[in-house]
C-alpha cells in the first residue's frame, strides 16, 4: 500500500484528475477485454458486421426464388402484371415461397390466395398510408366476396371506376365528413378530369389559388345561407392565403 500512495502522491495532478484517470483506465481496459472475448473474430473485415454471417445465411435452404424465375414460366401473367399498378409486388407475397414449386411444379402447385386477409393487409383503411392509395373498409366494401371475384391480381384496376374520392383520399375523406364542409362535393374546390381516376398522376387535380374563392361563400357580400360564417375579406387574416390559417377539409376556426 505505500508504493501505492506514493505513486498517487507523485503524480503531478490534483486528486480530482487522479480519480478520473484511473476509472479511464480501468473503462479502456474493460473496453479492451469484452472487443477480445466477446466480438466475434471476423467483425469488422467487410464493414460493422460479422463477415462470417454471409456464410451462414448462404447455408440456409432457398425458399423464395424471385419474381425474375416466375415469368420464365408464366410469361403472360407476367407481361400483364409488369405493366399493372402491382408490377412491384413479388409473386411470392400472394403465392408463397415458390423454391420447391421451380423444383418440381407438378408436385408443388401454388394455389392463387383467396382469403380477403392477404388483400387487406395493405388495402385496408389505415390513417398513415399515402394520399392516393387504394383503401377499403373490409366490413363494408363486399364483405362476403373473395377480392379476386371483382379484381384480377395481376391487374387490379377495379372493374367500375370508383365515384367517390375517399376510394384513394380515405383520411381526407373522413376527416371532411365530420366538418362544417362535408356537405362539399371534393369537386366544389378541386377541378378534375375524369381522368385522374383511372390515372392519377397524369392528371393532376387543380386547386384554388387566391383568397376570393373562399370568399364566394365567406365574404360579407356573397349570396350564400346566414348560417355559413362570413368575414371582411378586405381586413381578415392581413392578406395571407384562407388555407395558411385554416385547413380546407375541416376548417373550424383556429
Amino acid at each position: 500500500m505505500d508504493i501505492i500512495r506514493k505513486i498517487w502522491n507523485a503524480l503531478p495532478f490534483p486528486d480530482q484528475t487522479k480519480r478520473l484517470l484511473i476509472i479511464f483506465v480501468f473503462f479502456i481496459t474493460g473496453w479492451l477485454v469484452v472487443r477480445h472475448h466477446l466480438v466475434p473474430p471476423t467483425f469488422g473485415q467487410r464493414g460493422y458486421y460479422r463477415a462470417a454471417a454471409v456464410d451462414s445465411i448462404a447455408a440456409l435452404p432457398i425458399s423464395f426464388v424471385g419474381q425474375s424465375q416466375c415469368v420464365e414460366c408464366h410469361v403472360d401473367e407476367g407481361a400483364v402484371k409488369t405493366a399493372s399498378y402491382h408490377r412491384d409486388v413479388s409473386c411470392e407475397v400472394c403465392h408463397g415461397p415458390g423454391a420447391k414449386h421451380l423444383d418440381d411444379p407438378s408436385a408443388n402447385s401454388l394455389l392463387p390466395a383467396k382469403e380477403r386477409t392477404l388483400c387487406t393487409v395493405c388495402h385496408s383503411y389505415t390513417a398513415s398510408k399515402p394520399t392516393g392509395f387504394p383503401q377499403i373498409e373490409p366490413l363494408t366494401h363486399n364483405p362476403a366476396d373473395p377480392c379476386i371475384k371483382c379484381h384480377n391480381p395481376h391487374d387490379p384496376k377495379p372493374p367500375t371506376t370508383p365515384s367517390a374520392c375517399g376510394a384513394c383520399h380515405g383520411e381526407i375523406a373522413r376527416t371532411k365528413s365530420v366538418s362544417h364542409h362535408a356537405s362539399l362535393e371534393c369537386t366544389f374546390c378541386h377541378q378534375t378530369q375524369e381522368l385522374h381516376k383511372i390515372s392519377p398522376r397524369a392528371a393532376i387535380p387543380g386547386k384554388p389559388a387566391n383568397r376570393d374563392f373562399c370568399g364566394g361563400c365567406h365574404s360579407r357580400s356573397a349570396d350564400s345561407p346566414k348560417e355559413i360564417p362570413r368575414v371582411d375579406m378586405d381586413s381578415h387574416g392581413d392578406g395571407h392565403l384562407c388555407w395558411q390559417c385554416h385547413y380546407p377539409h375541416y376548417p373550424e376556426a383556429l
